[in-house]
């Protein structure tokens, strides 16, 4: 089980894709092996800070992109972040990585990995010490969008969601991503006629370890599974249903381990879900409000502070940040109000290590916005002016 900041790392949401987010027009080019990046030269040193909760030092940030989009990014975008008042200052960029969408951080610290959200999917590692791209490996579906660490750092789980797959690759002692050692693609239950198929869009691990667990979009389902932590192959255990056409898109657990919250990008609304780590059965509840007023809203994610006690859900489309306070030790979501992200389309958001910051990335603005959150009544307030970054999909605070 993860701790601290390489939970929140290796966990936290950067967003992914889907055909209501506005990506990219997709590639037909297929996904090269990464060559070697040129990162600037501060590369090496936006890793330097002390990675210690409470320092004072700026840490580290990491903003994802596609590159294939009119006006994006050229690769990985490097920044960091001061922890008092929440100020990006840009670092430079990784290059030699295309459309990396969606991060995640090893839970030793020292390597980062990337979607590559193409016709052809795969995944990238980079070095983070000095910035050096590692290499890539193909997936075996499209479009990836979604990828994590397993907690102890030997596997990285990925979602397609072109191909409505997941796939499982091993991870090297120095960082590198190895050959794929399965693939399963989502076909039971059949998707509705109007889903297009299966759109997996995020794999995770549940707290306890024991289980992974893949949201898919298209069949409107939750599949748990246990990971041969030997072999690095999947076995099915369970499904969890939400209502037709819902089009669930990100799960995100509260820090006991045994509720989570599910974003229905589709039908405009969130759940609470119940999770038994024994089994890997997840039982989703009643839909409740995203707090939105747009006509047209798509929610994103969610985030829950370390201490378990409010928890965020970006809105795109209403272009807000909805807050509810958690109670019943997790069991229940109260919707408290909704604050404007001033940006358009936050993709995703993330939480700073110790809970201090919520970081909003803002697709169709190339923003990424800031706002200090209140610990004793979930208040977010914004900290200062967000700051430019192309085609923001992903922050990914350290």
């Amino acid at each position: 089980m993860l701790g601290g900041a390489a939970a929140a790392s290796a966990l936290a949401g950067c967003g992914s894709g889907g055909d209501s987010d506005g990506g990219p027009a997709k590639s037909q080019e297929p996904p090269r092996a990464a060559p070697p990046g040129q990162p600037s030269a501060s590369a090496s040193a936006s890793a330097a800070p002390d990675p210690s909760r409470g320092s004072a030092e700026p840490r580290p940030l990491y903003l994802g992109t596609y590159t294939s989009a009119e006006g994006g990014g050229k690769g990985i975008g490097i920044a960091s972040y001061d922890p008092a008042s929440g100020r990006i200052t840009g670092r430079g960029t990784i290059t030699g990585v295309q459309d990396p969408s969606y991060l995640a951080v090893h839970p030793d610290g020292g390597t980062l990995y990337a979607v590559n959200e193409r016709e052809r999917g795969a995944v990238t590692a980079v070095r983070l010490s000095d910035g050096k791209v590692l290499g890539g490996r193909p997936t075996g579906g499209a479009h990836t969008c979604h990828l994590s660490v397993h907690p102890g750092g030997r596997w990285l789980l990925s979602a397609d969601y072109g191909s409505g797959s997941v796939a499982v690759h091993p991870i090297a002692a120095s960082g590198a991503i190895g050959e794929r050692t399965d693939r399963v693609t989502h076909s039971r239950p059949a998707p509705r006629s109007g889903q297009q198929g299966p759109h997996a869009h995020q794999f995770i691990t549940a707290p306890d370890g024991g289980h992974v667990l893949a949201v898919d979009f298209g069949t409107d389902t939750v599949y748990s599974y246990r990971l041969d932590e030997r072999a690095g192959t999947l076995l099915e255990v369970a499904q969890a249903h939400t209502r037709a056409g819902a089009g669930p898109r990100h799960l995100t657990f509260h820090p006991g381990g045994r509720y989570a919250y599910l974003a229905d990008e589709a039908d405009d609304s969130v759940a609470v879900c119940a999770y038994e780590p024994s089994s890997g059965r997840l039982t989703i509840g009643r839909p409740q409000s995203t707090g939105a007023k747009a006509d047209t809203n798509y929610p994103a994610q969610l985030a829950v502070t370390p201490d378990g006690g409010y928890a965020f859900l970006a809105n795109r489309g209403d272009n807000t940040l909805a807050r509810y306070a958690v109670e019943a030790d997790g069991a229940r979501l109260r919707l408290l109000g909704t604050v404007p992200v001033e940006g358009d389309f936050p993709r995703q958001i993330a939480l700073s290590p110790d809970g201090g910051l919520l970081f909003a990335a803002n697709q169709r603005s190339g923003t990424v916005s800031v706002f200090r959150v209140d610990g004793t009544d979930g208040e977010l307030r914004l900290a200062g002016e967000p700051f430019a970054s192309p085609v923001a999909v992903c922050a990914l605070p350290l």
